[in-house]
């Protein structure tokens, strides 16, 4: 919200941003009366495919939302490109790439601003909240009033000014003392709670490897250049009924497996603004066949084993199974 109130959003102003994200990447630019402009992702990384920005861009585009999804990266080195050719404001969001880099440098530092989530789900969390990254002094002094539910009490604070006075719009961001406290203490162990993430998700990837080359899923990517926060491991598999039955028996055994965003253009607030079936082909379909299964800073290693053997097992099983059928529908021929 502070972003869109920063870039200044007027009436009629587009936005674009994947149709696969979460709502609040939307809200905060509908909110100021933005046209959402939403683009398809990219197969391999489920981030904002930057080939189909330009095509979208109209003489009202004033903001790119690049969304990376997973701790998976944007090609931001093109995204920015392309928004400095024609003077586009780019706002990161970085929810879940906390401590994640592109090319050397931190997820959320690269855009004109970077927003990061704390919410409980997240590697770093106090529950609720968040950061802005403002990355150009311009911005700077108004996001401070605007933080400040659109005083300059941050100033008097300081003892720059003798009393505070309403300056600007704005609203009431500030975290609570007991929100900061928890997350210091947790930005002090960034570096054990990534290396453990990282210790889960090689684990899987390991262990799930036979399977994808066997072409049964496809597995999160490991991008040349880029380093992860592994915010989450998932599966893709090869349909929705698939991965419906692997949620199902996962369940049966009393282990957590959940998919992810449903699109935006296809919930009922996106079809209230035009969107339709197909629109996005590949949003769509890795929509419908990801599954999220167990990966956070403290699960065990007995807790990591089983949810493995366990997917293992099941596609183990589908293969015994399909070989079977064929055997016996060869049989059936002779």
């Amino acid at each position: 919200e502070m972003a869109a109130l920063l870039f200044d959003i007027q009436l009629g102003d587009e936005v674009i941003l994947p149709s696969y994200t979460f709502v609040s990447t939307a809200n905060a630019f509908l909110l100021r009366g933005a046209k959402l402009v939403f683009v398809d992702i990219k197969a391999d990384t489920l981030c904002l495919d930057p080939d189909l920005i330009k095509p979208a861009i109209t003489s009202k585009t004033k903001v790119i939302i690049p969304v990376h999804y997973g701790g998976n990266s944007c090609e931001m080195d093109q995204i920015m490109a392309i928004a400095s050719q024609h003077k586009i404001f780019v706002v990161e969001d970085a929810a879940q790439g906390f401590d994640a880099k592109y090319r050397g440098r931190h997820l959320g530092t690269i855009g004109h601003l970077g927003t990061f989530s704390f919410h409980e789900t997240k590697n770093i969390t106090c529950g609720e909240g968040g950061a802005l990254l403002i990355n150009e002094d311009r911005f700077l002094e108004r996001a401070e009033i605007l933080r400040e539910k659109g005083t300059d009490r941050s100033r008097f604070l300081r003892g720059e000014a003798q009393r505070y006075t309403w300056q600007d719009i704005g609203s009431s961001y500030l975290p609570s003392e007991f929100q900061a406290a928890f997350l210091l203490g947790q930005f002090e162990s960034i570096n054990l709670i990534t290396n453990k993430r990282n210790k889960i998700f090689n684990y899987y990837q390991n262990r799930f490897s036979p399977f994808r080359n066997a072409g049964l899923l496809q597995l999160p990517p490991e991008i040349e250049g880029n380093i992860s926060n592994h915010h989450l491991y998932y599966l893709i598999l090869n349909s929705e009924i698939e991965r419906n039955h692997l949620m199902t028996y996962l369940e049966s055994l009393r282990i957590s497996s959940a998919f992810h965003f449903l699109p935006l253009h296809l919930s009922p607030m996106g079809l209230k603004m035009g969107g339709t079936k197909g629109q996005f082909p590949i949003t769509e379909a890795l929509a419908s066949r990801i599954l999220r299964i167990p990966a956070y800073t403290g699960m065990d290693q007995v807790e990591l084993t089983r949810v493995a053997d366990c997917i293992e097992e099941y596609f183990y099983q589908k293969t015994i199974d399909a070989h079977t059928k064929q055997f016996i529908h060869l049989g059936e021929q002779d």
